[in-house]
């Protein structure tokens, strides 16, 4: 079976199981569309939204150095939208319609399919189209002093760039 079948089997099942859900996205963790079943909004921009809210999740937990990003949740008057990490690098997006509904049992139910699709999304040829999330505590880049670059690399005295005359 190939990747998309497997996937799209996993993201009806779970709506299928949790009739909260009114739509999926699976996403690059760069934000471009992977697959969708949102009936009334734009995944583009949903796919974008999560992958913006991805980065900032994962940032602040890297920050507070309290485990790994497991989730991010917005929560409205009438629903919620999720986010969660599906392997290195795609993302799952689930929009509910109940915002009273038991939170802990959506969240140990889409963990499980988004590490299910996570894993076949890595496996895929030629990945998702995303890259990769990078390692938090890599190497920074290392700078050149301006002193150690030839003269004719350094910054002009004067500027380049002159106003127009008014």
């Amino acid at each position: 079976m190939d990747a998309d079948t497997v996937v799209g089997t996993e993201l009806r099942g779970l709506r299928r199981r949790r009739p909260e859900i009114a739509g999926t996205v699976l996403a690059g963790t760069d934000g471009l569309l992977i697959s969708s079943d949102l009936p009334s909004t734009d995944a583009t921009h949903l796919a974008a939204l999560a992958a913006a809210s991805f980065g900032l999740g994962h940032r602040v937990a890297d920050t507070v150095r309290c485990g790994e990003f497991r989730e991010s949740v917005v929560r409205t008057t009438s629903g919620c939208v999720v986010t969660y990490p599906a392997g290195r690098s795609a993302l799952l997006t689930l929009v509910t319609v109940s915002p009273g509904e038991d939170l802990e049992a959506l969240h140990e139910e889409a963990r499980a399919v988004a590490r299910r699709a996570g894993t076949v999304m890595d496996r895929r040829v030629g990945g998702v189209g995303a890259t990769a999330v990078p390692e938090a505590h890599g190497p920074l880049a290392v700078r050149t002093p301006m002193a150690t670059l030839p003269a004719q690399l350094r910054r002009q005295s004067r500027p380049t760039w002159r106003r127009p005359p008014i």
